[in-house]
């Protein structure tokens, strides 16, 4: 008895460690492939080698749209939001899937794209992967969120928060809550899982386009 006691005892510890190891991975260690893919990302958008006079032709928001589709993956444009700090930098990527999310934040593909008339729509992960969207409940209203593009700085401004079920779908409409309006400004909505360590929920941030930046021709 003593013997088959140990036995189990000595299992569970090993079963325990190992619990403890693949959580620690999943907590950080997965956060050095969104590292990775992150610096390759930005490297490729190239916006901090975009001078002020040298632009995609100081296309719009809408002409850019129309330039080509951006592929599951790639760069869409570089999110900051400056009142999470110097350190708070991700290139967004296209989709929402598994492994576009693995990268970083992912633009809901439907969606507006940054600056567009309707609902420039992101998610991100709360703990895994280098958990971008970690803080984003801190935000309050007024606090800057920036959206930087090839052809354009977009500023928004938050302006709420609000928490809903998983199948609570109005909040990525092109109107954030009325699905039947048609949008006459641009929005943004950020969303993640909530509360941490749990997918219950949706934590959901919303802002408004308050300036555009084009980078002259």
């Amino acid at each position: 008895m003593r013997a088959m006691l140990r036995a189990v005892g000595e299992t569970s510890i090993t079963a325990g460690l190992i619990l403890m190891l693949f959580s620690a991975y999943l907590l950080w260690g997965t956060g050095s492939y969104t590292q990775s893919q992150q610096t390759q990302l930005q490297r490729e958008l190239k916006i901090d080698e975009l001078p002020a006079d040298e632009s995609a032709g100081g296309k719009t928001a809408e002409e850019r749209s129309r330039l080509g589709k951006i592929r599951l993956g790639e760069a869409v444009a570089l999110l900051r939001i400056p009142k999470l700090g110097r350190h708070f930098r991700y290139a967004v990527v296209e989709g929402t899937g598994i492994e576009e999310l693995k990268k970083g934040p992912g633009h809901y593909t439907g969606s507006a794209m940054p600056g567009q008339l309707g609902n420039f729509v992101v998610s991100g992960h709360r703990t895994t992967y280098g958990a971008p969207f970690n803080e984003i409940d801190e935000l309050e209203s007024g606090d800057e969120i920036i959206v930087d593009a090839r052809e354009a700085r977009y500023t928004y401004r938050v302006v709420s928060q609000d928490i809903v079920r998983p199948d609570e779908t109005d909040v990525i409409a092109p109107v954030p809550g009325k699905p039947n309006m048609r949008p006459v400004s641009p929005f943004i909505t950020l969303t993640t899982c909530h509360p941490e360590y749990s997918d219950a929920q949706r934590l959901i941030v919303y802002g408004m386009l308050d300036r555009t930046e084009p980078r002259k021709e």
